[in-house]
C-alpha cells in the first residue's frame, strides 16, 4: 500500500503517515456530504421551500405567480425572497461557528468525533424535513438553519485533513478526486431521485410535487448519514502539538487560540488576501448553484424533471471536469487554472441571463458548461488554500476558509434576495452576481502566490 508521509509539527515526533486506505475514506466523505449539497441545496430545497413559503402567504399551490408575503419575527418577506435570506442568514451565523469548530479541532485530539458530531446533527436535521408539511415555513427554515451550519462545520473538520494526507506536489490531485467522487455520489443520488419523480408524480398534481420533493430531501440525509461511517472508521488521528501537549478544556482553549489567531493572522497578509479573493469569487459559484433550480423554477418556467435532468448532467461531467482541470492543474499550476475558470464562469452568467424561457435545451447546455467548470475551481482552490496554511493551524484557517465553501455563500443571495423583491425579477437578479467574479478574478490575480506560500512557512509545489 502506496505511503505519504505528512510532515512533523515542530517539536513532536512526526505524524503517523497517510495510507491509500486513509485518503479514500477522506474521499468517501465528499460521496457522503455531496449528497446534501445537490438534492437539498442545489435541486429540491429551494422550490420546496418557496412552495411552502407561498402556502403560508396565502397562494394557491401550484399557482404561476405569487405575490404574498409571510412575516418570520414579524418581519415582512417575500415568499419568493425567503429562501435567499435564509442561505444569507445561515451564513451569517456561520461566521461566528465555524472558526471556532477548526480551533477547536486543531487542540482536539479526536477530530473524528467532532466530524460524526457535526455530521449526524445535520444529517438528522434533514431527515426532520418529513415533518415540514403545509404551511411549515418556519419548521423548514429552522431545519434548514441547522442542517447548513453543521454542514459547514463538518467541513471544516473534514477539510482540516487535507495537509496531513500529502505533500505540495500532491494535494491537488488529492483535493481533484475527493471533489470528483463527492460529485459521482451527489449525482447518483440525484439519478435515483429523478427516478422516483418520474414514476411517481402525477400531471395536475402539484401536493404530489411537493411530497416527492420533501422526501427527496429527507433521503439525502439517510445517504449523509450512512456513508459518514466510512470515514468514521477508515480515517486515522493526527493530532497537532497543542493536541498532543493536552491539558486544558478543548472548547475554552479553542476559543483563547482563535483569539490568538485573529490577533496573529496579520503577519499573513498574503493568505488573507488569497482568502478575500475566494470569498468573493466563490461566494458568486456558490450562489449559482444553490439558486440555479429557483431560477430555472420560477424565471425560465421549467418542469422539475428537466431541472433535476440538467442538475444529474452537472454532477456526471463536474466528476470529469474536477480529474480534467486537476491534470491541467498539473502542467500549469492551480493558481493559473482557477483564474482561467473565473473567466469562463463569468461567459455563464452571461449566457444564463439570456436563456429562453421554457426553453429546456439551451438550460441544459449550460448545465453541462457548468459541470466542466464547477469541480475543478472548488477543488483547486482547496488545495491551493492548504498551502497557504500555518501548520498546526489547519482547523482555524479552514473555519474562516468555509465561510464562503459547499453551500454557505451569503452576500450573493442577499444581492439576489434583495434585487428580486425590488424588481420582482429573477434575471436581474442574475446580473448583479457578475461582479464577483470580476472582482474575484482581479483579487486572485493580485496574489503573488509564490511567495504567498513561503510567507506560510511552507514548501511550493514545483508548478502554481
Amino acid at each position: 500500500m502506496a505511503e505519504t508521509v505528512t510532515p512533523a509539527v515542530q517539536g513532536n515526533p512526526p505524524p503517523p503517515a497517510s495510507t491509500r486506505r486513509e485518503r479514500t475514506g477522506w474521499y468517501v466523505y465528499d460521496w457522503a456530504n455531496s449528497a446534501f449539497q445537490t438534492t437539498v441545496i442545489t435541486v429540491f430545497l429551494g422550490p420546496f421551500l418557496t412552495t411552502v413559503a407561498e402556502l403560508a402567504a396565502g397562494c394557491e399551490l401550484g399557482a404561476d405567480t405569487c405575490d404574498g408575503y409571510v412575516h418570520p419575527l414579524g418581519i415582512r418577506v417575500a415568499a419568493g425572497s425567503y429562501y435567499p435570506y435564509l442561505i444569507s442568514l445561515s451564513v451569517f451565523l456561520t461566521v461566528f461557528v465555524l472558526p471556532v469548530v477548526g480551533a477547536v479541532a486543531d487542540r482536539s485530539a479526536h477530530k473524528k468525533r467532532l466530524l460524526a458530531g457535526a455530521a449526524f446533527t445535520g444529517s438528522g436535521a434533514t431527515i426532520a424535513m418529513a415533518f415540514v408539511t403545509g404551511d411549515r415555513y418556519l419548521l423548514g427554515g429552522a431545519l434548514f438553519l441547522i442542517a447548513n451550519i453543521s454542514f459547514g462545520a463538518a467541513i471544516v473538520v473534514y477539510n482540516s485533513f487535507l495537509p496531513q494526507l500529502g505533500g505540495p506536489d500532491e494535494r491537488d490531485g488529492i483535493s481533484s478526486r475527493g471533489w470528483a467522487l463527492g460529485y459521482l455520489g451527489g449525482g447518483l443520488l440525484l439519478a435515483i431521485n429523478l427516478v422516483a419523480v418520474t414514476m411517481f408524480s402525477e400531471e395536475g398534481n402539484p401536493q404530489r410535487t411537493l411530497d416527492l420533493a420533501r422526501w427527496s430531501i429527507v433521503s439525502a440525509g439517510v445517504w449523509w448519514a450512512l456513508f459518514t461511517l466510512v470515514p468514521l472508521r477508515w480515517l486515522r488521528e493526527h493530532p497537532t502539538a497543542a493536541a498532543l501537549a493536552g491539558g486544558g478544556n478543548v472548547l475554552t482553549d479553542g476559543f483563547k487560540q482563535l483569539g490568538r489567531t485573529l490577533r496573529e493572522i496579520k503577519a499573513y497578509p498574503l493568505t488573507l488576501f488569497f482568502l478575500l479573493a475566494f470569498l468573493v469569487y466563490n461566494d458568486g459559484i456558490q450562489t449559482v448553484i444553490t439558486l440555479a433550480s429557483q431560477y430555472g423554477t420560477e424565471e425560465l418556467k421549467l418542469e422539475q424533471s428537466t431541472l433535476i435532468t440538467t442538475i444529474l448532467l452537472v454532477q456526471f461531467l463536474a466528476f470529469g471536469g474536477a480529474l480534467s482541470l486537476g491534470a491541467l492543474a498539473r502542467r500549469i499550476g492551480a493558481w493559473k487554472t482557477v483564474l482561467l475558470s473565473l473567466v469562463l464562469w463569468t461567459g455563464v452568467i452571461i449566457a444564463a441571463f439570456r436563456l429562453p424561457a421554457e426553453a429546456p435545451v439551451p438550460f441544459m447546455i449550460l448545465g453541462g458548461a457548468i459541470g466542466l467548470v464547477l469541480g475543478g475551481s472548488q477543488a483547486l482552490s482547496r488545495s491551493l488554500f492548504s498551502q497557504l496554511i500555518p501548520a498546526g493551524k489547519e482547523g482555524e484557517y479552514y473555519g474562516f476558509y468555509e465561510i464562503s465553501d459547499k453551500g454557505t455563500s451569503w452576500l450573493g443571495p442577499l444581492a439576489f434576495g434583495l434585487v428580486f423583491q425590488l424588481t420582482a425579477s429573477y434575471r436581474v437578479g442574475l446580473v448583479s452576481l457578475l461582479i464577483f467574479f470580476v472582482v474575484g478574478f482581479l483579487l486572485l490575480l493580485a496574489v503573488p502566490i509564490r511567495r504567498a506560500i513561503v510567507a506560510a512557512g511552507n514548501t511550493p509545489p514545483r508548478v502554481l
